[in-house]
């Protein structure tokens, strides 16, 4: 599915998928608590990569759950 954001298209989808499989290994490790509350950050970072070209959604997972995880060890938690 396609949605219209200004100039720019964005495949929903791939966004989805990329968000489901990253939080889904994310909270099994324990990086994110086991809610069903979307984590705005790592949608934020899958987002942030879509917008720069990266539309594979298992690509866009795995570098997803490695800068997620590299912020988090940055500030410490």
């Amino acid at each position: 599915m396609l949605v219209e954001r200004g100039l720019r298209v964005m495949n929903v989808e791939a966004v989805g998928d990329a968000y489901a499989i990253a939080s889904n290994y994310l909270r099994k490790t324990g990086a994110i608590p086991d809610t069903f509350m979307t984590n705005d950050r790592l949608l934020e970072i899958i987002v942030q990569m879509f917008h720069r070209g990266e539309c594979n959604k298992i690509r866009l997972a795995n570098k997803a759950i490695s800068q997620f995880e590299a912020t988090q060890r940055a500030v410490g938690f």
